[in-house]
């Protein structure tokens, strides 16, 4: 080691605060990194593991395939391994006791199948023979019919066919499709049956890929490979890459298969980054982008303030080596010689503090992750090679940047100027005039705080670096939160219920029996709805913009009457209406004549735009506040249409009560209460509406039987499931997230501190000499928070316009696969103005407070070294 490296060394070893201080923020900026890194690979793995749990471990799925065809899939050179499977059809199941699943859906599995799908048995053994099968103990407990292991039962087995006039005849119905209604009464029938007998040799749980609103309770026997039948076959490919979907495409086409016949586990590949949708992965890829720009950033910002620092410290000791012989060159490495000791040693605790913070978390989020979504897989820490040399690459990266300017200084400083102290320090009258406005506002303490600020420019300007930093992490990382969560939205569904609840008839007798369901135990909420659906007329210039644009393009015919558009009007109970209303800030309808039939407008569209793949929130049309609509209902049987009703428009809004979803362009929803509905739709049209209950519930499977076994002709739509998966994605983005701004403000208030309280400790003689000089305590004071205000005022002027154009950016990003209207976070910044001047204000209180216990002959005396 050479002597210039020695004198380093024995530098920071009598800098031991600053030093320290500099070692603690490379910890936190390394430990975010790794953090990030291991929570990204930690929830890929878990959703991989719950997506395999879910629907089975495959990535591509051939339908109705020929044995021919199995084995020309099998031999693929991207086939890894393949299995086997079959819907071998529906039979009615005698004595039933759930309407709503009449039948048993029986599929059948090769052995590679058994193991690789999520079958769980609950008793017995899987089955080994094509006559063979196991049944879902929901059977049992959900339909009143049970199996003991080793009855025969003998079943017709065939194929669901819808029986409305409408329906496809050579189109059967799938597992997914409840059970067909038409005025309450069953509308298909199981065609093209064949006798088959089968030995129960076991029970499972209901598979999580059987809907509770399916109408077969699954049966799962043996398919034997042996037997000359077509088969789905499932493939789990060796190298999982965009390019799956090309090949399995190519690979189909080869071998005589329709683009039809394909599926791809599209809940499993997403989570290997693998999706066919360009747009969404440019989207991805941009967002990432823009986050490990933030973290960088973010690091680089602690790590060069303290390096610089550093610098300004060791200015007369690296003048005096000059003095002494040392060349540029030793000087810059000595400043690279510090970065590289504070790495060695940094780094690694970072990375371990960064894992075990990441397992701490995971400790504590797990069981409310699996309490509140159900979800059967934990969370633990994956920690792979690559994330890891990853962390460790992107930290040297940050410290190297960091140290750069601060070393590239260093080799500039001159022997006089170091001894002299005057490379920080240059005055001249013009550099600190100050506004004589400043005096008369802020006094003379106001005016020396300005001019001390103005006097040391540089560290100024770092402590206000500092803070501009800050405030633009805290900004784009939280508009970043809240662009993936609308994200997120509007790729979704948009369930915000868990049953709804619906007639098979328009008796009112019945309607009575649907409003009790309210009061059933274990609903949590409810909302009683009334719903109809009529057209009305808009003018072009009402229309929503793609309906307008696509006029003007001379893709749609502008008829006469104007731009048609559809209209969901909805009822809501009283106290559900008034639930909403107060949420959306709109007034009492008590005030508003009936006969207007007053409405609330939800003037929001949502749709996903089918040539640029893009989801698309957009005003559904450009309605005013008290105009009308002309409601019209529409006969499909006899074509004619009709003038309905005209509604009175009350008040707009975005969101929609529960079981209300968003409609798509050409398509308003129409909200008003229940006494304005009946007087809408008169007691000769109520049989056009229909009557739903929405139910949130703390336990939907058991509220689902307990509805069921009520007398009463209801059907009940269980989505608990799904939208469990969406919020299972919204609460796990939320904890990344939040957890990142967590990380975040902690490095911005390390940052913060570390400048201003090293700024202060090296302007201990400055404070000294005004003290000597009669500035009372009270006056040091007002100077002191005079120059908070000032870094405050400066970094809001700076910070708030560069996150303007980093938000910006991120939902520029977003407009790949998602567009919707660019919202400045309001409260955000509003927020971020407060903690600014409160963390300043702490740090200079806290610093101050350490400077006023000094002695002032003590502090005039003393030098940095």
């Amino acid at each position: 080691m050479n002597i210039v490296n020695k004198l380093t060394i024995q530098h920071l070893k009598q800098n031991k605060r600053r030093t320290l201080v500099t070692i603690f923020g490379v910890i936190i900026s390394v430990a975010m990194i790794a953090a990030v890194t291991t929570l990204g690979v930690s929830f890929l793995d878990l959703f991989k593991k719950q997506s395999i749990a879910n629907n089975g471990e495959w990535h591509v799925s051939y339908e109705n395939v020929s044995k021919e065809q199995i084995q020309a899939i099998q031999d693929d050179d991207q086939t890894q391994s393949a299995f086997l499977s079959r819907d071998e059809g529906y039979a009615n199941l005698t004595g039933s006791e759930n309407e709503n699943k009449p039948y048993v859906f029986i599929k059948s599995f090769d052995t590679d199948g058994l193991e690789n799908y999520p079958i769980h048995l609950k008793e017995g053994r899987l089955p080994k023979e094509s006559n063979e099968a196991v049944v879902s103990e929901h059977m049992e407990t959900n339909g009143g019919v049970s199996y003991q292991i080793g009855d025969e039962v003998t079943l017709q087995v065939g194929e669901r066919v819808s029986n409305l006039p409408d329906a496809d005849p050579e189109m059967g119905l799938k597992q997914t499709a409840s059970v067909v209604q038409l005025d309450g009464e069953t509308a298909e029938t199981i065609e093209d049956t064949a006798e088959k007998t089968y030995e129960i040799v076991g029970k499972i749980e209901r598979p999580e890929w059987e809907p509770t609103w399916s109408p077969g309770y699954t049966m799962i026997s043996y398919l034997d490979v042996e037997a000359d039948v077509s088969a789905d076959v499932s493939v789990i490919v060796k190298d999982i890459n965009k390019d799956i979907f090309d090949h399995a495409e190519v690979l189909a086409n080869s071998i005589g298969l329709e683009k039809a016949s394909l599926s791809f586990n599209d809940s499993l590949l997403r989570y290997y980054g693998v999706t066919d949708n360009a747009n969404l992965q440019t989207t991805l890829y941009r967002l990432l982008g823009i986050i490990v720009a933030v973290i960088m950033i973010g690091s680089i910002a602690l790590i060069y303030n303290a390096f610089a620092i550093s610098v300004s410290e060791r200015s007369r000791h690296l003048g005096m080596l000059s003095s002494v012989g040392a060349t540029k060159r030793q000087k810059r490495n000595s400043v690279f010689f510090e970065g590289f000791v504070i790495a060695l040693i940094s780094i690694p605790l970072g990375i371990v503090a960064g894992l075990t913070g990441i397992w701490i978390t995971f400790l504590l989020i797990n069981d409310m992750i699996e309490g509140a979504l159900g979800i059967s897989e934990k969370l633990t820490v994956v920690i792979t090679p690559m994330s890891i040399v990853t962390a460790c690459l992107l930290s040297l990266a940050t410290i190297f940047i960091s140290t750069y300017l601060p070393a590239v200084k260093a080799s500039k400083i001159s022997a006089i100027d170091a001894i002299r102290q005057s490379q920080d320090v240059k005055l001249t009258g013009k550099k600190i005039k100050t506004p004589k406005l400043v005096r008369k506002l802020f006094g003379i303490e106001g005016e020396i705080g300005l001019k001390n600020l103005k006097r040391n420019k540089r560290r100024y300007n770092v402590t206000v670096f500092s803070l501009v930093i800050s405030i633009l992490l805290f900004l784009s990382v939280s508009f970043f939160t809240d662009s993936l969560k609308k994200s997120l939205e509007l790729s979704q569904e948009g369930i915000n219920f868990d049953i709804r609840v619906s007639l098979n008839s328009s008796n009112e007798e019945k309607s009575d029996q649907l409003a009790s369901i309210k009061e059933f135990d274990l609903v949590e909420s409810s909302v009683l709805q009334k719903q109809i659906d009529l057209n009305f007329y808009v003018k072009e210039e009402e229309a929503a913009l793609p309906f307008q644009e696509d006029i003007k393009s001379g893709l749609i015919e502008l008829d006469e009457k104007g731009v048609p558009y559809y209209a969901s009007v909805t009822s809501l109970d009283e106290r559900s209406f008034e639930d909403y209303a107060e949420q959306i800030g709109a007034k009492s309808f008590t005030d508003e004549p009936l006969k207007s039939h007053p409405v609330i407008l939800v003037n929001t569209a949502q749709y996903e735009d089918s040539e640029s793949g893009k989801f698309v929130e957009t005003e559904a049309v450009f309605k005013e506040i008290g105009e009308s609509l002309s409601l019209l209902y529409y006969d499909y049987e006899q074509s004619i249409e009709s003038e309905f009703a005209e509604v009175t428009i009350v008040a707009e809004t975005n969101e929609v009560p529960m079981g209300v979803n968003y409609g798509g362009i050409g398509s308003v929803n129409l909200i008003t209460t229940e006494e304005v509905f009946n007087e809408l739709v008169a007691s000769d049209k109520q049989e056009m509406a229909n009557s739903s209950v929405f139910l949130r519930s703390s336990d939907p499977i058991k509220l689902q039987e307990m509805i069921e076994d009520a007398d009463a002709d209801f059907y009940v739509s269980n989505l608990y499931k799904a939208r469990q998966e969406q919020e299972q994605l919204i609460l796990i983005l939320s904890v990344f997230t939040y957890g990142f701004i967590a990380l975040i403000t902690l490095i911005s208030v390390a940052n913060i501190f570390n400048t201003i309280s090293t700024s202060v400790s090296l302007r201990k003689r400055e404070f000294a000499m005004l003290k000597s000089v009669g500035m009372t305590p009270m006056g040091f004071n007002k100077m002191i928070s005079y120059e908070s205000l000032f870094y405050g005022l400066k970094s809001l002027l700076y910070g708030l316009p560069l996150s303007f154009i980093v938000m910006y950016l991120i939902y520029y990003a977003t407009t790949s696969s998602f567009e919707y209207t660019f919202e400045i976070p309001w409260m955000n910044i509003f927020y971020c103005i407060i903690s600014i001047f409160v963390i300043v204000g702490t740090a200079m209180l806290y610093s101050i407070r350490k400077v006023n216990q000094d002695n002032i002959i003590e502090s005039i005396k003393q030098e940095n070294i």
